[in-house]
């Protein structure tokens, strides 16, 4: 029997197979949920000072956006930050909530046009933070200071927080208690040996030498963390006697002055009326006499 032979159909070019493959395969990942255009966050940051505490993250967002989700250890998500085109988000105001509970966030990528987006969006979850623990603290303040004889009084400012009790903001030594401690660097103005002294309220009165000028700077920290302990150190302040009696000296000049100008002008008032009486006077003694 004969065998049919049957049309011979040509070999496609490598060239164009490869790229009849390509295009499939793009069609396949354009097709897969709309998930070409986005792009997962990477390298979340918890930046947090005084409890004032924003996440951020990466990349810069092109041709998509981002949620951010947050919630505590045991508890349940809650979205913030809807669809934004930033790199960072604020959450202190569900951190201040309960300062000692440990926190996670998350970042959710979706295309920048979310209406032709199905599906579950992919995500980047943050490391966990406790802001009792990881907030950092601010830079101390120097509210007030002063020096009398042999003692320096020096008062620093106590920081404000938003976390609140009963309505009221509470301040880092409310937050803190008996945590939270104080340093004092002092030394002589004319030397560099430095002293320190410290304290768990936030005014000091120490002794010094009287007469001699105390620079001065402060610190705040908890000594229990491991990390995070201390805040940076204050401006450096300094005591001046030399103004003060400068300003001293100043006055008694001021005030021998005006007593010099107010005797001045009563004298020469004196002498102008003296003048005129003895000017009356001699034009009487000059004057032809009346006969009766």
């Amino acid at each position: 029997m004969e065998i049919p032979t049957w049309p011979r159909v040509p070999c496609p070019e490598p060239a164009v197979a490869r790229t009849l493959v390509l295009g499939w395969l793009l069609l396949q990942v354009a097709g897969a949920s709309g998930t070409s255009e986005v792009v997962v966050a990477y390298n979340l940051t918890w930046k947090s000072i005084n409890f004032k505490t924003i996440l951020e993250w990466e990349p810069k967002p092109i041709n998509h956006v981002y949620t951010v989700r947050i919630s505590p250890r045991l508890g349940n998500w809650k979205s913030k930050c809807f669809y934004i085109r930033d790199t960072e988000c604020d959450l202190t105001d569900e951190i201040v909530k309960d300062v000692t509970q440990t926190y996670r966030a998350r970042v959710l990528s979706y295309p920048a046009d979310i209406n032709d987006y199905y599906g579950d969006p992919p995500f980047t979850d943050s490391p966990e933070f406790t802001p009792y623990v990881d907030t950092k603290l601010g830079q101390a303040k120097i509210q007030s200071f002063k020096q009398v004889g042999t003692k320096l009084n020096v008062t620093i400012q106590d920081a404000r927080t938003l976390v609140r009790r009963n309505g009221t903001f509470q301040s880092l030594q409310d937050v803190f208690g008996k945590n939270l401690s104080y340093t004092l660097y002092y030394w002589k103005a004319s030397s560099t040996g430095k002293k320190t002294a410290q304290t768990d309220t936030n005014e000091f009165l120490i002794d010094v030498d009287e007469g001699e000028n105390y620079c001065f700077s402060v610190q705040v920290a908890i000594p229990s963390r491991k990390a995070n302990q201390k805040s940076t150190e204050s401006s450096t302040e300094c005591t001046s006697h030399e103004k003060g009696m400068f300003r001293g000296v100043l006055l008694v000049i001021v005030i021998v002055a005006v007593v010099a100008i107010i005797l001045t002008i009563i004298l020469s008032v004196t002498l102008y009326k003296c003048r005129k009486v003895r000017a009356g006077q001699s034009g009487k003694e000059s004057s032809p006499l009346h006969t009766a």
